[in-house]
């Protein structure tokens, strides 16, 4: 099977070949570390976070680089109003970014490189772009010259005019061009500044992303990932600067994530829309965000809404009781005795599932499709389980798939679970052995204990068994 996956700057699905055989370089645009992210921040660290995990597990070796922006306009103002430096602010933020990826099951990237640390190497690549001839230098500022680069315009898929017409661009009578944008800004009072051969400033939001990708992965990427909102001008001016200075193509595939709504209206703080994920954690499971992210393919736009939350926390319930109980199924069941034609058949069926699952995501990380054949698995699942004494082997089996595909989307984990276990058995144990001893009120305010805890208790001819119940908002 061939991994196919759709580049922004052809505007068509092409065959996945990295740079390297069996490598894969990824660089992801990073958080500006000013305040927390916001939900659709969130979207995009979830998304290629499962594309990661999906091509380790198709058998690459994969490098992951996230940056994190702890230098700009938007991070000296917010210091300012906290009285506190940038560095403490940006410190402050990276932390919390940490704490809200990882309680969304976000893996940590390979690198998190931070803008300040690499000075150095940006004042080298503006040297490079203006001795080139496609920078300038105006009053201690640096501006590259978007006519230097030919195929300015490519990834946004518009040319100059149009772009010039349609964006939104800073006025600044110095530039030669509209498009031309800054890489490096001279110090303003009261601001922090690097020396450079232009006077002391700080370099400009594009040339940290080129010098940061370039730096761990080659002066060419297998995949540039980020949202849609960064293809202009963010992008685009990587891209030129990129491969102005060294002549190479600076990505070979530029994935972009879709826009998220809230309740069909664009997220903004005028508004008053605007959602964090440590606001939202408060009162919804994050893993119930990170399934509803994966709900939809991630270049759709997809609304966030309580309704839509509602019924993705119902789905990822209905998904979870099914591993649940064929855990709990196969601490009973005893080794089959024989393989029967019947445990043939299921077996021959759950090796569609993975293929069916396997197509899904080799179709550009079709994560919406891949949950729809664990809903469809999980459906006959249950039917299996309860209409027939089912089979060890195929028990074994199904739940090995669910794991297989919750190590890649981020779900089912046994070691999230071990210390839960370990607990709600043990009150399990203590409810029994109350209510042998006609203990009642024991019993009961063991139950009551588990159901502050989430828990709920199913008492079957097989035994005792447990779920988690959804949250109720």
């Amino acid at each position: 099977m061939t991994i196919r996956v759709f580049n922004t700057v052809t505007r068509k699905k092409e065959e996945f070949v990295p740079v390297n055989e069996n490598k894969v370089g990824i660089y992801a645009c990073g958080p500006t570390v000013y305040d927390f992210f916001h939900i659709g921040n969130a979207r995009i660290f979830i998304v290629f976070d499962v594309i990661r995990r999906y091509l380790r597990w198709r058998g690459y070796e994969v490098k992951f680089v996230q940056n994190f922006t702890d230098i700009d306009d938007k991070m000296i103002k917010r210091a300012n109003e906290l009285g506190i430096t940038v560095a403490e602010l940006a410190e402050r933020f990276i932390l919390a970014y940490f704490e809200d990826v990882q309680a969304l099951g976000v893996e940590p990237a390979d690198f998190h490189p931070k803008a300040t640390e690499h000075i150095t190497e940006m004042v080298a690549l503006i040297q490079t772009l203006i001795e080139k001839g496609m920078a300038y230098e105006v009053d201690d500022d640096v501006y590259f010259h978007a006519p230097a680069f030919e195929q300015y315009g490519e990834l946004s898929n518009q040319p100059l005019a149009e772009l010039v017409s349609g964006a939104r661009v800073d006025v600044d009578e110095r530039k030669r061009y509209p498009l031309d944008f800054a890489l490096w800004k001279k110090q303003k009072p009261g601001e922090p500044a690097w020396q450079s051969p232009w006077g002391k400033g700080r370099p400009g939001w594009h040339i940290e992303c080129s010098v940061m990708a370039s730096k761990y992965l080659g002066d060419t990427l297998d995949i540039h990932a980020g949202g849609s909102d960064l293809i202009f001008p963010h992008h685009e001016n990587e891209k030129a600067q990129s491969e102005g200075a060294t002549g190479k193509k600076f990505a070979k595939y530029w994935l972009h994530a879709g826009y998220l709504n809230i309740n069909q209206e664009k997220m903004s703080k005028s508004l008053g829309n605007f959602i964090t994920v440590r606001e939202i954690r408060k009162h919804v499971d994050p893993e119930v965000i990170r399934f509803f992210m994966l709900s939809a393919h991630y270049r759709n736009p997809i609304n966030y809404s309580a309704e839509q939350l509602k019924q993705t926390e119902s789905g990822l319930a209905r998904l979870n009781n099914v591993v649940y109980n064929l855990r709990d199924l196969l601490e009973k069941l005893p080794q089959d005795k024989a393989e029967t034609v019947d445990v043939q058949e299921k077996l021959a069926a759950l090796s569609g599932y993975r293929n069916r699952f396997i197509a899904a995501m080799d179709d550009d990380f079709n994560t919406a499709d891949g949950l729809a054949v664990l809903f469809d698995l999980a459906r006959e699942t249950n039917t299996y389980l309860q209409n027939r004494e089912p089979s060890r082997i195929v028990a074994e089996k199904t739940l090995t798939f669910f794991e297989e595909v919750g190590s890649i989307l981020g779900f089912f984990s046994m070691e999230a679970e071990k210390e839960l276990d370990f607990k709600v058995n043990a009150l399990i144990d203590g409810r029994q052995a109350a209510r042998f001893a006609k203990d009642w009120a024991a019993a009961d305010a063991i139950r009551a204990e588990l159901q502050a805890m989430g828990i709920v208790l199913e008492d079957t001819p097989q035994g005792v068994r447990w779920r988690k119940k959804q949250n109720e908002r």
